[in-house]
């Protein structure tokens, strides 16, 4: 350890140890070491740029993967001084770039581009090549990290990871490469090679691939194609061009996954994203897919420029287009206000699919693995076998639709016109009138519950006075305790993976207690509780769970047998105290207890619960108010069977009607007299 800048500092290779020792780096030892590595990378923003930091690794790692030799040595020109040995070990690196690369395809330009003060980068380099095992790993790593590193403008094309696996999944490239084809990939618009490494990435069958790449931006076809040499790629199997062009006679592409150029909203066209996307289509030779992603304003909204309108049009007649997906936002995590969508394109479809899109919409979803695999379920087998009337697959997320239909509607949306046909049959739905039903009948006992019980008890009378004389004493919940007239417990710390939605016993945390979660929502299994948990205990029927987290919140649990959830915590009343309280009312008044608010900035309340302020009332007053509030319970509960059964109602036939599938006979009238 050592001190510097007011702070101690530790050897990073001795932390890293001992955290994959431990196993407290709550991480696998590979990322760990990447970790390390690239905090010693950051380190280096002071004496190299951002650029040269991923041109000049990124070319030692290529040279290195080009001549198989490591790239560092120590015994090499160990009597010179530090100068000198640099300048040597920079001499015999370049002269190795100059025979492996005498066309300057790969690295000899970037490396010339820097003298001798960065040969200590290629010890480093050596370095993560060993916490990564090959180059491949290490220039991902580095990549990955680019916005750490300064380079916003190189990660700000970037897709979240849930729109890389879609793509991926959307592809199949895995499967096909598994039946033994041999593919060739494309991206016209490759950037920094992000969408075509992570297709690489999915497969182990790179010897079987041929790319294509092209981008206007010459340091960015350079790292692309140091990057796909470095995912294994071979030196033959890639080309990627410098400018708008590939080069189809290097290979015609089999499959095409592409991101159209991001333009901001002032200078952003509707009719150039279309043009670009008809260059993409020209690219389709039998047989070949494409996965364009681009503006959501140009694939699937209202087009109000003719010109732009008959363009797409004529895309759709193509019979190219085999499916239009409305994306959520926020999948490009530089660009949060971008709404982006996505086409499929496949020259040459089945017949059953010939004249016919799928558009889908899932803008309003969330990109979780479940949703991926429908959605890529979906347009799979509408790839594979089109529209199957009898036995076919009836998209979740879409629906078929004639191009007819769309060029009818010229310049039209190219949203799902209605639900899909699974969501209108599924059972649920066919479900709803016996569900209404159901809900109705229920409604019918509540009110009849609820129409009993005042013929009973008659109208609710509180017979609230106004008090005369003087009020009562103040205590506080500190006193209480401290008279033993309030026990207070400790709630449990609890694995949420221990917590199921079946379990033999109610957990109650600030979730249940403030109403953001509703009671019996999670559970706990007895047997793991007696297992895992030996010694929580559990509430007895009449405690009192209360929260400080987010905010006050009090919950009497009447039932008992329920494990309490840290922060939460229980409160007992002791029913044998000289002067007794009841669960209801010492709920009641905590409640009500002044000050336990917090401001918006602060880190916890402005007091503890022990010095909350309670009235201290006398044991008849404790028993009348504890007799109201069991009536204002019980008559909350019928009101709340009757809403709830209303609400249910009133949801299942807003729906149903939202989709078409139900409608509404003669509604009688009532008279209100």
């Amino acid at each position: 350890m050592s001190e510097g800048s007011g702070r101690p500092l530790f050897i990073g290779s001795q932390v890293m140890d001992w955290l994959i020792a431990s196993g407290l780096g709550n991480a696998t030892p590979t990322e760990l070491r990447a970790e390390l590595a690239l905090f010693g990378i950051v380190t280096l923003r002071d004496r190299f740029s951002p650029w040269q930091l991923i041109e000049t690794l990124g070319s030692l790692l290529c040279l290195r993967r080009l001549d198989g030799q490591p790239l560092y040595d120590d015994s090499a020109d160990a009597s010179a001084p530090g100068i000198q040995a640099d300048e040597a070990r920079w001499s015999a690196l370049l002269r190795r770039a100059e025979r492996i690369d005498p066309e300057d395809e790969f690295v000899l330009r970037e490396l010339r581009s820097i003298d001798a003060v960065a040969a200590p980068l290629a010890r480093l380099a050596e370095d993560m090549i060993e916490a990564a095992y090959d180059e491949h790993g290490v220039y991902e790593w580095l990549l990955a990290a680019r916005s750490r590193l300064g380079l916003d403008a190189l990660a700000a094309d970037a897709v979240s990871p849930e729109l890389r696996s879609l793509l991926i999944q959307l592809t199949d490239l895995r499967v096909r490469l598994e039946r033994g084809e041999s593919l060739t990939l494309a991206d016209p618009y490759a950037r920094a090679g992000d969408l075509l490494a992570a297709l690489l990435d999915d497969t182990e069958d790179r010897d079987r691939v041929t790319v294509l790449a092209a981008d206007s931006d010459d340091r960015l076809t350079r790292i692309t194609r140091r990057r796909l040499l470095l995912a294994g790629v071979g030196e033959l199997d890639l080309d990627v061009q410098t400018g708008t062009d590939l080069e189809e006679r290097f290979a015609d592409p089999d499959l095409v996954v592409t991101q159209l150029p991001y333009r901001p909203g002032e200078d952003r066209s509707v009719l150039t994203a279309l043009t670009e996307l008809e260059r993409v289509a020209y690219l389709l030779r039998p047989g070949c897919t494409a996965l364009v992603l681009g503006p959501a304003a140009a694939l699937v909204d209202e087009l109000k420029s003719t010109e732009a309108a008959q363009l797409r049009s004529a895309l759709l007649r193509e019979n190219i287009v085999e499916s239009v997906i409305a994306l959520p936002g926020g999948v490009l995590p530089f660009r949060p206000g971008y709404r982006p969508a996505l086409w499929t394109l496949t020259r040459g479809p089945v017949p059953a699919a010939e004249g016919k899109v799928l558009l889908a919409d899932i803008s309003a979803e969330e990109l979780t693995p479940g949703v991926r695999t429908r959605l890529a379920e979906d347009v799979l087998l509408w790839r594979a076998e089109g529209l199957r009337t009898l036995d076919g697959h009836d998209p979740r997320y879409g629906r078929v639709v004639p191009v007819a239909d769309l060029d009818r509607a010229f310049g039209g949306p190219l949203t799902p016109p209605a639900p899909p046909a699974s969501a209108v049959w599924s059972a649920k739905v066919t479900e709803r009138p016996a569900l209404i039903g159901e809900a109705e009948a229920r409604l019918g006992r509540a009110t009849a519950d609820a129409r009993a019980y005042a013929d009973e008890r008659g109208p609710y009378r509180g017979i609230v006075l106004r008090r005369v004389g003087r009020l009562p004493g103040r205590t506080t919940l500190g006193i209480l305790i401290a008279d033993r007239r309030v026990t207070r417990l400790p709630g449990h710390r609890v694995d949420e993976k221990d917590l199921t939605q079946d379990g033999h016993h109610t957990v109650l945390g600030p979730e249940e207690i403030t109403g953001a979660r509703p009671v019996g929502a999670r559970r706990i299994d007895r047997l793991l509780l007696a297992t895992s948990y030996e010694r929580a205990a559990l509430t007895e029927p009449g405690d009192i769970v209360y929260t400080l987290a987010p905010r006050l919140g009090v919950y009497v649990d009447h039932a008992g047998f329920s494990l309490v959830a840290f922060p939460a915590r229980v409160l007992r009343v002791n029913a044998d105290a000289a002067l007794p309280l009841t669960p209801r009312v010492l709920a009641a008044l905590l409640g009500a207890a002044r000050g336990t608010a917090r401001s918006p900035s602060a880190v916890r309340p402005a007091r503890r619960v022990e010095d909350y302020q309670l009235p201290d009332l006398d044991p008849d007053e404790v028993l009348r108010f504890d007799a109201l509030l069991a009536e204002t319970e019980r008559r909350e509960h019928l009101l709340r069977a009757q809403c709830d059964a209303l609400a249910e109602a009133r949801h299942l036939t807003i729906a149903g009607l939202a989709d078409g599938t139900l409608t509404l006979g003669e509604v009688r009238t009532i008279s209100h007299t």
